[in-house]
């Protein structure tokens, strides 16, 4: 492979122009993209102004006064672009807050109706512990006292048959000093 001769008109060298034939190469095509750039941005912005909800904006009074202060529309356009990330991540934060809040509560409501269906277990069972020994005693009490009552009234009544069969020796009635209904005194 041959060398070629390198050429070298003055101070121009054939590194040189070709240096700078890539700089107008690279700005050629660097126009073609900005011009490609600007008809789409073009494309855009037609699209975006025929837009009805941005006419009918425009034709408000805060879009004529924004159209007529471009500084001041610019300085609202640039805050609610750099406020948007605080703004979601605030609206984030709510949003979670507010579900664990839920979750929360439902996770309390949970623990004390759990707490709840306890302690009324609890007391329930104590209800039915007191309610059959109460039912006990009063059970043990009328069996008892109707075992006494038949007692009694069986004994009396087989003391009266053995009063008027005349097996048992007749006790005197006790004598009380009463006076005389006839109006005798002795």
């Amino acid at each position: 492979m041959g060398c070629r001769p390198r050429l070298k008109i003055g101070w121009l060298s054939e590194s040189w122009l070709f240096r700078r034939f890539t700089v107008v190469a690279e700005d050629y095509n660097m126009a073609k993209e900005m011009e490609e750039l600007q008809k789409h941005w073009h494309s855009m912005v037609q699209c975006l102004h025929s837009n009805s909800n941005v006419v009918a904006f425009m034709n408000s009074r805060v879009g004529q006064y924004l159209d007529d202060h471009p500084f001041l529309a610019l300085s609202l356009l640039m805050f609610i672009a750099v406020s948007a990330i605080p703004v979601a991540f605030f609206l984030i934060f709510v949003v979670t807050t507010a579900v664990m809040a839920c979750i929360g509560v439902i996770v309390m409501e949970g623990v004390v109706i759990a707490m709840g269906g306890i302690a009324l277990l609890c007391v329930l069972c104590g209800l039915g512990a007191l309610s059959l020994g109460v039912s006990g005693v009063l059970s043990v009490c009328y069996v008892v006292l109707s075992t006494l009552v038949n007692y009694w009234y069986a004994s009396r009544g087989q003391i009266r048959k053995q009063e008027v069969n005349g097996s048992l020796p007749q006790k005197s009635p006790p004598v009380l000093d009463l006076p005389d209904s006839n109006g005798k005194n002795e």
